[in-house]
């Protein structure tokens, strides 16, 4: 029913967990695709050791350092479920993610929806409140503002087909999300927080004059936006960081 992609690079420390609470879903129709990106710590082996005690997990290893774009589109490739979803290798998603997402899709006949999540430290320790997401985006505020967090979204491939990532080293989640809301009108809101994302000390939520730098070059480079109305949007987007990241 779900194929779940996972990037993993030098996440010894959580992938195990990461593991565990797919599997721990109280649906079970899944696959996950774990590909390791030249991992240099023991990330490898718990994926292998995992992969041999369950047969719904599968894993590839980059023969190099791809970064996550094209780790991740690797996956998307060999992806064969109905819908699409990703979590990355240090992060979490409470028991009922899946069922209540699938859910909902089904229910509204919704191609792209998105959830709340939880927003935490390496220890699991609260970091922030918890991020409500808007009832629904569409391509034009979701340019302003991205509240759709990689690990949240789910995707129809069926009726949407595949998108792949653009090739760029942050945001390419960013720029996956725009290109599928120039084929289909929105993207829609689940409020209730079925995700936990851990937020490391070297991530680009810690560091918000780099993500900016990545925005800008979503509208700039992958977006081809002109200069003028890039800089507007920049200027909503900061507006709108500093709300999302507010205690």
């Amino acid at each position: 029913m779900i194929s779940i992609i996972t990037a993993a690079y030098n996440c010894a420390a959580y992938i195990g967990d990461t593991i565990r609470s797919v599997q721990n879903q109280t649906t079970g129709d899944w696959e996950m695709i774990i590909i390791d990106d030249n991992s240099t710590d023991n990330t490898l082996a718990i994926i292998k050791a995992e992969a041999a005690a369950d047969s719904r997990i599968k894993y590839l290893v980059n023969i190099a350092n791809l970064g996550p774009a094209k780790t991740r589109n690797r996956g998307i490739e060999l992806a064969t479920g109905k819908y699409l979803a990703f979590l990355d290798g240090d992060d979490l998603w409470l028991p009922d993610f899946i069922e209540v997402s699938m859910n909902f899709m089904e229910t509204h006949n919704y191609p792209f929806v998105f959830s709340s999540y939880k927003r935490v430290d390496e220890a699991l320790q609260s970091l922030y409140t918890d991020f409500i997401v808007p009832q629904k985006v569409n391509y034009y505020s979701l340019l302003k503002t991205c509240p759709i967090s990689c690990l949240t979204a789910v995707i129809d491939v069926e009726r949407l087909g595949k998108f792949y990532m653009p090739d760029i080293p942050k945001r390419q989640d960013y720029g996956l999300w725009l290109s599928i809301l120039k084929k289909t009108d929105h993207a829609y809101g689940i409020a209730q927080p079925l995700a936990v994302y851990r937020i490391r000390k070297n991530s680009l939520s810690r560091n918000k004059y780099k993500a900016m730098l990545y925005v800008w070059k979503v509208y700039r480079d992958v977006e081809k936006l002109n200069l003028v109305y890039s800089a507007w949007l920049m200027m909503n987007y900061v507006i709108n960081g500093l709300k999302k990241y507010a205690r």
